[in-house]
């Protein structure tokens, strides 16, 4: 037997939730909508919750009594695409972050403004690779110094302590990738930066 599509079982999934959400708009109780309906409430309450599978015979009578069309209760609303970024500062760095908190690799926009504090390092675990969108920046890595102009780009093992800083009087902004398994992203070494257009 051929399963239905993810799509077929999408708009599924979504009929018990809207139905209860109607049931709920009208204020009427599961008992309330029993009466009006004839089907049991035990019934309705596993349709609404998606252990009863929706068919006509349960559909039509319940949208009458609700006040809903089958078209709105079948309706496929795809999810919105967009990422909600969420911004977070951290003394003189600014981190927008621009992927889901459970994606496999994370991506951010950090802004540095100059400081004349030391550059402090950290280290932990994972995989970071970083481009200079504007200004420029000063990136240390183990016992090692290199300075990122606008367009370049580094890549370095972050089990290493590492720390980065704006370089001159204006801020720096950077793109970020970071892979928290410690896997490389197959982009340049770590001091071996690339000129902007290079891939």
């Amino acid at each position: 037997m051929t399963s239905m599509p993810d799509l077929t079982q999408a708009v599924l999934r979504e009929v018990g939730p809207r139905l209860r959400a109607a049931r709920l708009k009208r204020d009427l109780t599961l008992e309330a909508l029993s009466e009006v309906t004839g089907i049991s409430a035990s019934t309705l309450s596993r349709l609404e919750s998606g252990k009863r599978a929706p068919n006509l015979e349960l559909l039509i009578p319940v949208t009458r009594a609700l006040h809903v069309s089958l078209d709105d209760l079948l309706m496929w609303t795809a999810p919105d695409p967009r990422i909600r970024s969420r911004t977070r500062r951290f003394g003189n760095l600014t981190v927008e972050y621009l992927s889901p908190e459970n994606a496999p690799v994370q991506t951010f926009k950090m802004t540095f403004t100059p400081t004349n504090e030391p550059l402090q390092t950290r280290s932990h675990d994972g995989y970071e690779w970083c481009y200079v969108l504007r200004g420029r920046a000063r990136v240390v890595v183990g016992d090692r110094e290199v300075v990122l102009e606008a367009g370049q780009a580094a890549e370095f093992d972050t089990r290493l302590p590492h720390g980065i800083a704006a370089l001159g009087r204006e801020p720096v902004e950077i793109l970020s990738l970071f892979n928290r398994s410690g896997e490389r992203i197959h982009l340049p070494e770590f001091g071996a930066a690339a000129p902007s257009g290079a891939h």
